[in-house]
């Protein structure tokens, strides 16, 4: 009876310490374009990678985050006003880049060939942060004629990169980022200074978070030393210090 009781108590205490290692790793809502970068910045947090919209939204509806981490300021600050979660700081930064696949069957040089009849040209939709920053783009170009020549718009960027990769697509808008990803499947076409974006990634502390002092945790190390040179590696741009 004894040796039963042990075995009971001991299976009761193994739990009991897997619930608390489970407790101490931080729910990480990030957008699709960290998907590559975060597991190796912190390879024991739990992570939920799309859309930063549809993530945010997802927090509002009561999604149990203990981070959210956006391709831009906009949505975190949203979150923030409405008392969901910590004041947004920027932790890195990143460039948008067109990209067509590898052998550029439509012959696609410059972003004005965009324009040209039969282009299918394949963007991420209106509020995901790729896709404004293309809007963004396009306007300050005098390009927005060339939506028009839209097939798609995706619901995050790697989305979009598949479509080209695959060739379903002439051209698309992506982070630079993600294209280095895929570099035997895409090339890259630079964007003109006057028409770049400044793309600012935003991080903060779900308020609802029961795990508050592992997302804080998870917040410094990206922040760090250890976080930002993965960033760096990683072709993410440095952030600039207030």
């Amino acid at each position: 009876m004894r040796l039963v009781l042990a075995v009971v108590l001991a299976a009761v205490v193994a739990g009991a310490a897997a619930a608390q290692r489970e407790t101490t790793r931080a729910t990480v809502y990030a957008a699709a374009s960290l998907t590559d970068v975060f597991p190796k910045i912190a390879p024991q947090a739990h992570f939920s990678f799309a859309g930063s919209n549809a993530l945010a939204a997802q927090i509002r509806q009561g999604a149990p985050a203990d981070v959210f981490a956006s391709a831009n300021m906009k949505i975190p600050f949203g979150l923030y006003a409405d008392g969901h979660c910590s004041k947004p700081v920027v932790f890195t930064r990143n460039a948008l880049v067109l990209i067509v696949p590898r052998k550029n069957p439509a012959n696609i040089r410059r972003l004005v060939d965009l324009r040209r009849k039969g282009v299918k040209l394949v963007i991420a939709a209106k509020g995901v942060p790729v896709g404004d920053y293309t809007l963004q783009v396009l306007e300050k170009l005098k390009l927005t004629g060339v939506l028009k020549n839209v097939v798609s718009r995706e619901t995050d960027v790697r989305e979009v990169l598949a479509k080209v990769a695959l060739g379903e697509a002439d051209a698309g808008f992506v982070y630079r980022t993600d294209a280095k990803t895929v570099p035997k499947k895409v090339r890259t076409i630079s964007i003109p200074p006057r028409g770049r974006p400044d793309i600012e990634y935003g991080i903060c502390v779900v308020l609802a978070s029961k795990n508050k002092p592992v997302a804080q945790a998870f917040v410094r190390r990206v922040l760090g030393r250890t976080g930002q040179t993965i960033l760096l590696r990683s072709g993410f741009l440095p952030r600039l210090k207030p």
